[in-house]
């Protein structure tokens, strides 16, 4: 198992990994239902709590083996199976979020990302036997450092009291993210900036679908049960215009040419924590919208609208801040994050909706008067043709 070359030409997404990204969206799918029905029900802090902790999980896995695939995938026999072990774990800890959300009771979520985590370290052990000198000390560092962390997890679900339990989360994580900071510092694995950029752009295509996905079943429901066509197409029509935008705006420009160090491609990669928990908490907020509009939860409209507004505002902002910022100049600089603003106090999904299309149409004409392409168009044709 040697390393890839981070200079490597056409390299691309592996079928294996769309297919890991697949298997991995059906936990988001859960974390995200789970959510919407906590705050359907007005269990707004444990909804949320509960959220974050489990999408964690979710992403922290997902992350950890797409930048080892990107500098150590061998797509052989041994690897896949791996992969295949992981994909497994993915699939117990979303069979345990409802239990986790419910009741509280994390036995199979944490099951589940040790399962993942413990298919990763054998992973790391056999790049560190195929590689010698500073590859190999980064290897047996990520390996040892996964398998303490992952040691810490059992201990937190078999011993730690369960009133105190959210209280000892945050040296778990906090240990979980440091792993890579020191396995790397003096030496870097040989992700590829291109591939990188390649597989967290189709992990946000997968979550904005799961979203789409779960506010057209949302709606469906709701129409089935109660024909409320008139109340129901505004909230269909903003979010649409919220996933619509939010996929120009994410592939308006390439990121590629930013992720020339570990430094920074750090600091991008764990800021994708709050681009792809947002994107799939829209969709539980438009779950909510739907189920508000048709009297199935006794919450506020205000309230409801909120679970609609924060995440995209929350969005906007975060791409605003890992992608936008590096290539805008003048008042294009600035679309995004007052944008996010704008929606965050918007009174209704529908006008949240419009000014996100409203931020990429002003994002077109300042690319039109500007022509420097630092609109929010996408990278792959002119806006002008599409």
């Amino acid at each position: 198992m040697r390393p890839r070359g981070r200079e490597e030409r056409h390299r691309a997404a592996t079928p294996l990994e769309l297919f890991f990204d697949l298997c991995f969206v059906v936990a988001v799918a859960q974390a995200g239902s789970q959510l919407g029905s906590a705050l359907g029900e007005g269990h707004v802090r444990h909804g949320i709590a509960g959220y974050l902790f489990v999408f964690f999980a979710i992403w922290w896995a997902w992350m950890n083996f797409t930048w080892f695939a990107s500098a150590y995938d061998t797509d052989d026999v041994p690897y896949r199976i791996a992969t295949f072990v992981i994909i497994v774990g993915a699939l117990i800890l979303a069979a345990g979020v409802p239990r986790a959300f419910a009741d509280s009771d994390y036995s199979v979520t944490v099951t589940g990302y040790v399962v993942m985590r413990v298919a990763l370290v054998a992973q790391w052990l056999r790049a560190a036997a195929s590689n010698a000198g500073p590859q190999r000390r980064v290897a047996l560092r990520y390996a040892v450092g996964v398998a303490l962390v992952q040691l810490y997890w059992v201990l937190w679900l078999v011993y730690v009291p369960a009133g105190d339990k959210w209280w000892a989360l945050l040296p778990g994580l906090v240990a979980d993210m440091a792993v890579p900071v020191v396995a790397e510092r003096d030496a870097e694995t040989a992700w590829h900036p291109g591939h990188i950029a390649e597989r967290y752009g189709c992990f946000t295509l997968i979550v904005l679908g799961e979203s789409v996905s779960a506010a057209t079943v949302a709606v469906q429901s709701a129409v089935d049960e109660h024909q409320a066509f008139h109340e129901l197409l505004p909230i269909a029509v903003g979010g649409l215009l919220i996933c619509f935008s939010a996929w120009w705006i994410y592939f308006a420009r390439s990121v590629e040419e930013h992720l020339r160090s570990n430094r920074v491609a750090f600091t991008w990669g764990y800021g994708h924590f709050f681009v792809f928990g947002s994107a799939a908490a829209v969709g539980a907020g438009l779950e909510v919208a739907v189920e508000h509009a048709v009297g199935k939860v006794h919450l506020s409209a205000q309230a409801a609208t909120l679970g609609v507004t924060v995440p995209t505002a929350v969005y906007l902002i975060t791409v605003w801040a890992l992608h936008s910022r590096h290539v805008k100049r003048g008042i294009a600089l600035w679309v995004l994050p007052v944008s996010g603003v704008v929606v965050l106090f918007s009174p209704s999904v529908l006008v949240a909706g419009l000014v996100c299309a409203a931020s990429v149409a002003v994002g077109l004409l300042v690319h039109r008067l500007q022509g420097d392409g630092d609109a929010d168009g996408p990278a792959v044709a002119e806006p002008t043709e599409v």
